[in-house]
């Protein structure tokens, strides 16, 4: 690295992705930097800088030998990070380049105990247990979607759909008749776990998919819609809901709809407040203009719910403003996934059980390439429009335009 670059970036001061420390630091500080950008997004450590950008030099000896003891040591998993010295002046500061970790939590071992740290702006500190049960899912230790539900059991899950579901769909004979065997089934596919104190309680994925009313019991499982009249977010909406059903709909024993799931609710909204009716050429029937691609919208919302991240407790949210629509799904993208790498096809999927239960249903594409095929491909197609996807750590938004 350039010095020219070297002192724009402590000029620049510290910030999430850069730390600066004496040299002099204990090895379990040094560690807990390390770590915390390991489970950010990586970053830079300098030494032999102070807190305000000074540089005071390093004077350890053999440091990089010590700093690799370090990351032998104190941090796991184990890792061998950039290591470099330069002089800047008078003085010799090391740099220490840490990538975001493949294999996170990663941890800080010290005194026979194991510490998480996060980045958060400019400090390292303890994570707290959402923020945990985050990095274990990042890492891919953790299905948060198979965790159980408090409160429900077996009552709480639509036998309607359960029936339809595993006969219909997955043919199933014979269909459990008993309460228990149900349950031996839905433990055995996910949609339930057993429990020690309590029983059988119903999974997240279960309940989202098959619950009678999933929001009773977990805040995040509904949609919220909202109809604003200009393009911005206002108190005066034309038409505001929480949508509260199941995610799938419910079919007869022919194949036929039955009973509405929550994304078939959605579209109902959509139809009503963002398409109107035209008489056809032959002035004798009418048909159906959408302001956006029907498919495109569904599919946005499907993604929203298969791809969201369940540890936060927020809903889905659908919001329809007088010149688009957003489609926001709560979380970051899952790990390494862009933008870019997503609208390629890119699949690192965060909750399978909902996946392949929506695949089977037919819902979700095997292929994976929704965004591609329905969402830009749709809305090309549609209105010669372009979407526009916007991914932070806190959210993932999706907007079609008009």
């Amino acid at each position: 690295m350039k010095h020219e670059d070297i002192l724009r970036w402590i000029q620049n001061g510290e910030n999430s992705g850069t730390e600066f420390k004496q040299d002099d630091i204990r090895p379990e500080q040094l560690a807990k930097e390390i770590v915390a950008l390991l489970n950010f997004k990586g970053g830079k450590i300098f030494l032999g800088v102070e807190d305000d950008g000074t540089i005071c030099g390093i004077v350890r000896s053999s440091l990089e030998e010590w700093v690799m003891n370090v990351c032998t040591d104190c941090v796991h998993p184990r890792i061998i990070p950039y290591y470099e010295e330069v002089r800047i002046g008078d003085k010799r500061i090391a740099m220490i380049s840490v990538d975001m970790g493949i294999s996170k939590p990663y941890v800080m071992r010290h005194r026979q105990g194991e510490n998480i740290y996060i980045r958060v702006g400019s400090t390292s500190r303890l994570a707290t247990r959402e923020e945990q049960m985050r990095l274990f899912q990042e890492g891919g230790f953790l299905h948060v979607e198979i965790l159980p539900v408090p409160g429900t059991c077996f009552t709480h899950l639509d036998l309607r759909r359960l029936e339809d579901y595993f006969g219909r769909i997955r043919r199933l004979t014979p269909l459990p008749h008993k309460d228990k065997e149900w349950i031996q089934l839905l433990v055995n596919m996910e949609y339930m776990t057993e429990h020690e104190n309590t029983g059988a309680l119903c999974t997240i994925a279960g309940l989202v998919l098959f619950g009678r009313r999933p929001r009773k019991f977990l805040r995040q499982a509904g949609l919220e819609w909202t109809v604003f009249p200009g393009i911005e977010k206002d108190y005066d909406t034309r038409d505001r809901a929480t949508l509260d059903k199941p995610l799938v709909a419910l079919w007869d024993s022919q194949g036929e709809p039955a009973e509405d799931g929550l994304l078939e609710l959605l579209m109902s909204k959509v139809r009503q407040h963002a398409s109107r009716e035209e008489l056809a050429q032959n002035q004798l029937t009418r048909t159906i203009q959408w302001d956006f691609s029907p498919e495109a919208v569904r599919e946005a919302a499907i993604n929203a719910f298969v791809h969201r991240d369940w540890t936060r407790p927020s809903d889905v949210e659908v919001a329809l403003y007088s010149d688009r629509m957003e489609v926001i799904s709560p979380g970051p993208l899952p790990n390494h996934v862009t933008v870019e790498r997503m609208k390629q096809g890119l699949r690192i999927p965060r909750n399978p059980i909902l996946i392949q239960t929506l695949k089977d249903y037919g819902y979700v594409e095997h292929m994976g390439m929704g965004v591609r095929n329905k969402i830009v491909a749709g809305m090309r197609k549609h209105n010669g429009t372009e979407p526009e996807f916007d991914a932070d750590e806190f959210r993932l938004r999706v907007s079609l335009f008009i």
